[in-house]
Formats: C-alpha cells, structure tokens, sequence
C-alpha cells in the first residue's frame, strides 16, 4: 500500500515538471516500430553519392577531381560562403564523377560520386583526440566549420553559423533539442540511450564555445527511460538540466521549445538568439563530441528506417550519400502496396519521386507508407470552424491565410504574418474540409522569397 502510494506521488511530481507551450496536436508517435531497435551500422556499399547541396545556403564548393583517391574523412569539397557547409568522403575510395544527379528535394543537384575501394578497411584518416579545453573559442568554431556540421534534425542549417553569436549578443541558454516530436521517427531517442556519453561531450565544448551559463536537454515524455537515464549519469560539473516536455506536436519546433522551458517568446522575424538562446539537435551535439574524440567529421548519422511499408524497420548508422535502394534492400525491402516514400517524418517529410537518391545529412528518417495510410482525400469548402487557428503554435489565422492563397493574394499574407509559419502542418491536420493549408503556404512563401530578392537585386542596380 505504501509503495503504491509513493508511486503515485512520484507520479504525479513527474507531471508537475513537464512543460509544455500553447496549442499544438496530438497525433500518435507510431515510435513503436524502431524505439526498441538498437542502432546498427549499415555495411558499406559500391558507390555514395554526395550533393553539393544538402545543407542551408550555399551548395559546396569541390576541391577534388574525377580520377582522385580519397581517404575516409577526408574534406572533398569547402564551404563556399559563409552560410554554407564542408562536405568529406564518407569511404575511402575514387572520385567516379562530378555530375548532375537526383536530389532528395526533388531537384536535380550536383554531386560528388565516390566509388569505394573494395580493399580498403575503411578506417578514419588520421583519427585521433583533440584537445579542446586549451583551444579558444574561435579554434573550436574553425573546427566546427570545417567539419561540415549542420542541424540534423532535418533543416541542416550550418552549426557554425548558429555558434558564431553577433557581436552585442549573448547565449545565455544553449538548448540541445531531443524532443523528437515527429511520429514515427526514434533517431534522438536512441542516440539519448547510446551515445550520451558524446552528448555530454558535445554540450562540455559547446559551452566553452559560447560561454553560456546553462544547457537544457528537452525530450518528450514518451522516451522517460531516456530522461532518466541521463539524469542518472549527467556528470556534476556541467551546468545541464535533463527538461521532461509534454508529448506534443511541434514541441520539437526549436521557438516552441524556447517557449515551454524558459518561457521566453522569440519575436516575430527574429532568431532564438535575440532572447539569449541557442538550439541545437541533440545528433548534431553528440556529432560533435565525436569530432574532438576521434577527429571524425560529419560523413555518418543515424536515420531511423520505418513505416509499415519496410519489411525490416531500423535505426541505422548510415554513411552520407548512401543509396536509398541499398538501405531498402538492407531492410529486407518494401512491402508490394507502398503507397508512398518520405525522407523525413509524415508532418514535415518530404515525399520522393524516385528512390534513385542518396541519404543526406539532414535525413533523420525514412518512412514508408502503404496505400492504407495514403488516402485521397477530397477537399472541401472551409467551414470556419477555427480549429486551425486552435492548432497553430505560432498563434497565426490558417483559415484566412488559406483562403488568401487561394485567390493568390500572396501580399496580403504577408500582413497577416505568414512567413512566421514554420510548417509544421498542425493545420492541415485537423482541418476537417482536408484542405491543403500548409502546402499553400509553402508556395506563398517561395514566391514572396523571390519576389523580396527581385526587389533588393533591383535596389542595388539602382
């Protein structure tokens, strides 16, 4: 009696500290295919394939040649500007090309083409610790940039970028964003059960990096042995505090995990860092353990394989530039009524057209659907029934947006703050008309982007 007592007084201290922000969904986190499954690695293929362009902002710039033989983890191609990205062998073999080939986004990308040498042991080039606590802060920035990494939750914004704080500004806060609040996806939760020991790492150097006060790791709910066991082993001398966040879409949205933690608001147009805050995902954290443990850049992360679509669903340690095809055939291959394949999770994932691409760095999942979850669906006329604007985390109007759009009034949505929309597709997915509300405002926005740039080509002509 009194055991179960203290339980549900444990209980009930453990739901006290969750936190959480206003509004957002429900949907199931179908995490039951993979949460159980171990990381493993993927056996290395005959050939990789590496856009130039798999990160925010500019496309890399190649330094090798057709014909060149490159070690594993060798830098390939430099950041081209200052919002771009390195990008390194991920085996060792020969640079088969440098052509257009199929991009994940739908596009068609230059790449880098490696061949792998089948007699190579595929060992790192040149592995070995570096030692962080005597470099300065702009040293440990240097190596960042020119380890290539970038955010890998799925927007791969370059990490340096994020880390070279504005003079004038402070990172009071640095947030290490393990909400994995995307259903199906349990690549954050499995590196939280497996590599936490580069995450403590990562957040050690960080912290150096950006001189901030504290380190908040934020995970939902639905991976409590992951809070738990890294509260357990959280060494005592980093300033870091393991945030319980309520199992909540999109409570991974880096301004919504701002918002339920230290209940700051990121005002509109502006970035985390005007409220003293930096995010990173939890990945790109451990990420960079690793490269000041073994010297190892960015040429392999972790994607969960899943759906009901995979007869074998995994978290697998894939090398970048890996082939989807070879990833389904690792797995056992599809099932005969996949409907539909998405890089990414089904809210924000990005559906393919052809399973001719590779895995990129901001791929943190591959998900496939069969014909059962893909139906169409009819649209119907809006019935203003507001739930929408219930769902939508950035408190914007998506009935009105949507019918803006519709008409192609794209102006007028910028009066009505759609470029403060993050996507997330809350909206559409309680909109009982089935109206296709955050596609919509994914073509505004590209529109109003080029007509903006249009606008200052021609002021600076002028």
């Amino acid at each position: 009696m009194a055991f179960t007592l203290l339980k549900e007084l444990k209980h009930l201290t453990e739901i006290k500290e969750v936190k959480t922000f206003k509004h957002g969904i429900h949907p199931n986190d179908y995490k039951h295919y993979t949460k159980d499954l171990p990381i493993e690695r993927m056996p290395f293929v005959d050939e990789y394939v590496l856009p130039l362009s798999q990160h925010a902002g500019a496309p890399s710039k190649p330094i090798v040649k057709p014909g060149d033989y490159v070690y594993r983890g060798q830098l390939i191609a430099e950041p081209a500007a200052f919002v771009s990205a390195a990008l390194h062998a991920p085996v060792t073999g020969w640079v088969k090309a440098i052509e257009p080939r199929e991009h994940p986004g739908g596009k068609i990308s230059e790449a880098i083409v490696i061949e792998r040498d089948p007699h190579s042991p595929q060992t790192l080039l040149n592995e070995h610790p570096i030692d962080w606590e005597n470099l300065r802060p702009k040293e440990i920035l240097e190596i960042i940039r020119l380890g290539g990494f970038v955010g890998l939750g799925g927007a791969a914004f370059p990490t340096h970028v994020k880390y070279a704080v504005p003079e004038g500004k402070h990172a009071k806060y640095f947030f290490v964003n393990a909400a994995e609040c995307e259903p199906f996806l349990t690549t954050d939760y499995r590196i939280m059960l497996e590599r936490y020991d580069s995450i403590f790492l990562g957040i050690r150097i960080i912290l150096k990096l950006l001189g901030s006060e504290k380190a908040f790791i934020g995970t939902e709910t639905n991976k409590w042995d992951a809070i738990e066991l890294l509260r357990s082993l959280k060494p005592d001398d980093i300033p870091v505090e393991i945030i319980p966040l309520e199992t909540k879409y999109p409570q991974g949205a880096e301004k919504m995990l701002i918002e339920a933690v230290v209940h700051r608001e990121v005002p509109s147009g502006r970035l985390p860092i005007d409220v003293e805050v930096v995010v990173n995902n939890v990945g790109t954290v451990a990420a960079i353990g690793d490269i000041f443990q073994y010297n190892q850049p960015l040429i392999e992360r972790v994607v969960t394989v899943t759906g009901p679509g995979i007869r074998r669903p995994a978290n697998l340690l894939v090398p970048i530039g890996t082939p989807l095809t070879a990833i389904i055939e690792y797995c056992g291959g599809m099932t005969d009524n996949v409907r539909q394949v998405l890089f990414g999770g089904p809210m924000m994932g990005i559906p393919q057209r052809t399973l001719d691409v590779p895995i990129l760095k901001g791929t943190s999942g591959v998900l496939f659907l069969t014909d059962y979850e893909v139906v169409p669906r009819q649209e119907y006329p809006c019935v203003h029934c507001m739930k929408c604007v219930d769902a939508c985390p950035m408190y914007l109007n998506p009935s009105l947006l949507g019918m803006l759009a519709r008409v192609r009034r794209y102006e007028d949505m910028l009066e009505h703050h759609v470029m403060d929309c993050i996507e997330c597709g809350s909206c559409s997915y309680v909109c009982p008309s089935n109206i296709p509300l955050v596609q919509r405002f994914r073509v505004a926005k590209t529109l109003l982007r080029e007509q903006m740039a249009r606008e200052r080509a021609k002021e600076k002509k002028a």
